[in-house]
């Protein structure tokens, strides 16, 4: 009779503990945990996706719960991390500045998390796995790339006369000119290109790219003022900037032609020639579908016609800033973000970014367009290159970017003196960052 009644009462008790535990799951199925990631995606078509994406791993999960908030910028994300206040997963477009991250420990280094998931450094092209990782840490990874090639206007060719695209400078300049049509009073009606540094996507770094330019030495110390190539660079572009005339250019700017807005100057017509990334063939699609237009890789310096069909590629990246609550939770999302490939030929189709892993370069279920394969061609080319990871982050960039708005402005009078100044700067610029970058 003992024997039975203490079978019985085991019998509850069991019972009691798988009802506790079944309770207990339904809890936690019912009670996610909640992430939080921040992109720099804003309002529009590349949002919206990134959010239809994002439900579906959402859908995927039964403990976790993402929630995107979009618009964010790198200052935004400083400023969360130094109070304390960051989300779980952060992204920046600014793969410039993985010196500032990586170096202060701003974001987790994932090198721990890379290895024990035996996630190799092969699974990426090498100019994304070198743009994601600093002083010896891998504090990022790249979610799509940026690639930026050469964009033109199909009709105001061919009513020019021009039968392809140019692959060298000079012909870049002959068909600029070509193509550019002015009224009376000499005001550019339409741009057969505009060289202005800081127009659009025109910037150094992706310039020098094209002249086989070198950045810095082997103990990291910038050659600006030694290479020929920037100096070469920058003659060819100040001599277009000057036969249409620093002030015209900067009155044809001033127009309602937005970058981001479907009246951006090469959409509507008004710019013949444009150099852009793979993304404005989206924004084409969505907002003026009936364009008649090409894609090619940017011309190159005359003396380097080897170089042609390779380009300048940098990206978005996305990491998990210090302090993260949720590590294995925040690792999980990212890992599926940057290495799984139906997620990345997904979001390529969508957003017209280029796929940031090798397999997913190549996947089946991209979606075949002869606009966006261009880019995917440069982006494959064992020549394209990015410009240097450095300590001070963006600031590197920015200073050389400064430099040449002087210059095409007439303000710098001695080249090759105010290159050598440059670089010195620049050297300078780094020292004091100190390897450290800008998140304390």
């Amino acid at each position: 009779m003992r024997r039975r009644s203490i079978a019985a009462a085991v019998l509850v008790l069991a019972t009691m503990v798988v009802a506790a535990a079944a309770t207990a799951g339904s809890a936690h199925r019912s009670s996610p945990t909640k992430l939080t990631i921040w992109v720099g995606w804003s309002a529009g078509h590349e949002l919206t996706s990134f959010k239809k994406l994002i439900d579906e791993y959402n859908g995927s999960q039964h403990n976790v719960s993402v929630k995107v908030v979009g618009g964010i910028d790198d200052n935004k994300i400083v400023a969360a991390i130094r109070s304390g206040t960051a989300p779980d997963v952060v992204s920046s477009f600014n793969s410039y500045n993985v010196g500032n991250y990586c170096g202060s420990g701003g974001w987790v280094d994932l090198a721990p998390l890379l290895k024990k998931d035996h996630i190799a450094s092969t699974l990426f092209p090498s100019a994304t796995w070198y743009y994601t990782g600093y002083g010896g840490k891998h504090c990022a990874l790249p979610l799509l790339a940026d690639v930026y090639g050469l964009y033109y206007n199909k009709k105001l060719f061919k009513a020019a006369g021009i039968t392809r695209p140019p692959r060298t400078v000079s012909e870049l300049a002959a068909d600029a000119k070509k193509l550019t049509v002015r009224n009376k009073s000499g005001k550019i009606k339409v741009a057969g290109f505009d060289p202005v540094i800081g127009f659009y996507e025109n910037t150094p770094e992706r310039w020098i790219q094209a002249y086989g330019g070198k950045w810095i030495d082997s103990k990291g110390h910038s050659l600006i003022g030694k290479d020929a190539a920037w100096a070469k660079f920058a003659k060819w572009q100040k001599s277009l900037v000057d036969w249409y005339g620093y002030s015209n250019l900067v009155r044809f700017q001033a127009q309602p032609i937005d970058e981001f807005t479907p009246s951006q100057a090469f959409e509507t017509g008004k710019l013949a020639m444009n150099f852009d990334g793979e993304w404005r063939v989206a924004f084409i699609q969505h907002e003026h579908p009936n364009l008649d237009y090409g894609t090619a890789p940017m011309p190159v310096d005359d003396a380097h016609p080897e170089l042609y069909g390779s380009g300048y590629i940098n990206g978005t990246i996305i990491g998990i800033p210090r302090g993260a609550k949720h590590l294995d939770q925040s690792w999980a999302l990212v890992k599926y973000l940057t290495t799984n490939n139906h997620f990345l030929a997904q979001f390529s189709n969508l957003i017209r970014n280029v796929p940031t892993t090798k397999a997913s370069l190549n996947s089946r279920e991209i979606t075949p367009d002869k606009h966006f394969g261009t880019f995917l061609n440069i982006f494959a080319n064992r020549k394209s290159g990015t410009s240097p990871i450095m300590a001070s982050g963006q600031a590197y960039t920015n200073s050389v970017q400064d430099f040449f708005e002087q210059w095409q402005s007439g303000k710098v009078k001695d080249l090759q003196g105010g290159l050598k100044k440059l670089a010195s700067q620049l050297d300078a610029q780094v020292q004091q960052a100190g390897g450290g970058g800008g998140v304390p």
